[in-house]
């Protein structure tokens, strides 16, 4: 089944979408509202070994790893420094799987650039005000008072999507319980090995740090009882906090003086609507979880490649979106749940998340989703 596709949302979900579509024979075009590829440089994050299956899937995985760094192995710390646990991350024995640490705008502009490299057509500079729907096609309408008509309108356009405002009106994001902050140093000198992570489970905050190959430690917090901002910023509030335990955090942060970044954990409610006749949300706009299991990047990349086999192997556009929901939301839903349980301090179920023993087969490029 050959469609047009208009994919509103030029970020990490929007751009692997629209890979994955254009490798499955679609007519696909981009429009990110922002004016250049690398929107949000601040923030980094850890594709996990599912993440850099899907990418390999509709052969992406080559341009993610040249920018930002492998990690092989995890460390876990408490709250006095002293070392609990260690093993290896996901399928750390595959070079193409491991797990990859990267700032977030350098890996939206290798996935444009990629796209833009194989005739994928993105635009910028101009956001999306409506979305119409007919028998016959979907219209998105724009700022610049010009439109564009498709078979299928992708909504990859994050947690304050305005697509899925023409889905499921009045559906807000919601606070997680915790604000994340991250940052960079290239003056600290922690332990810990090359392509290791370090996770600190503080008594206040949980905190994880990564030593790029270049010397620069990439940090994050993650804080429920969140301290007064400071008239200089964040830093000496955090120190503060992070002074109540052993180990390296305070000291990190503390050798960081560059801007400290600083974002709500927010989640979209489970049971939210995905889709209406040819409309589809996929990625942060429609399943967003707070960043306790670092998974939000990898489930969008899944979702690329599980919609592109959707429309190429369905006999029809619905067929294709209704298989498409029924295989990701278990799936999404679940890590929702369990991300906001870590985030509010409970305690997960430890039950795997669905979807999980076929994992390997379902983002296969080479198999058939079955109807």
């Amino acid at each position: 089944m050959r469609i047009r596709a208009r994919v509103i949302g030029g970020g990490i979900g929007g751009t692997a979408t629209a890979l994955a579509l254009h490798k499955a024979g679609a007519d696909v075009v981009v429009h990110e509202a922002h004016p250049d590829s690398a929107e949000d440089l601040g923030a980094f994050l850890t594709l996990a070994s599912n993440g850099m299956r899907a990418l390999a899937q509709f052969d992406a995985d080559a341009a993610v790893r040249a920018v930002g760094f492998p990690l092989r192995e995890m460390r876990v710390l408490d709250a006095a420094g002293e070392e609990i646990g260690r093993g290896p991350l996901g399928e750390a024995d595959d070079p193409r799987l491991r797990f990859r640490c990267v700032r977030r705008g350098d890996l939206n502009a290798a996935l444009q650039a990629e796209a833009v490299r194989r005739g994928v057509d993105v635009r910028h500079g101009v956001r999306l005000t409506a979305v119409e729907e007919g028998p016959d096609g979907v219209t998105a309408r724009f700022s610049d008072g010009g439109s564009a008509t498709a078979d299928l309108l992708v909504g990859a356009d994050g947690l304050h999507s305005t697509v899925r405002e023409t889905i499921a009106p009045g559906v807000r994001p919601q606070y997680a319980g915790q604000r994340v902050f991250y940052g960079y140093t290239g003056a600290a000198r922690p332990p810990g090995a090359a392509e290791q992570i370090t996770m600190v489970r503080g008594s206040r905050a949980a905190f994880g740090y990564a030593v790029s190959p270049d010397g620069e430690t990439y940090w994050f917090a993650r804080v429920a009882d969140v301290p007064p901002k400071a008239p200089g910023g964040w830093r000496e509030p955090l120190v503060e906090l992070l002074r109540a335990d052993a180990g390296p955090a305070a000291d990190i942060v503390a050798a960081t003086h560059d801007a400290i970044f600083a974002t709500d954990a927010t989640e979209v409610p489970v049971g939210t609507p995905w889709r209406s006749a040819r409309t589809l949300l996929v990625g942060d706009a429609a399943h967003a979880a707070s960043p306790a299991t670092g998974q939000g990047a990898s489930m969008a990349l899944e979702d690329a490649v599980v919609l592109a086999k959707s429309l190429r192997d369905a006999p029809d556009l619905d067929a294709a979106l209704t298989r498409y929901e029924a295989l990701r939301r278990p799936r999404v839903e679940h890590n929702i749940t369990v991300s906001g349980a870590l985030s509010r301090g409970g305690r997960p179920t430890g039950a795997p998340r669905p979807g999980e023993d076929d994992l390997v087969h379902l983002l296969d490029w080479d198999s058939t989703l079955a109807a």
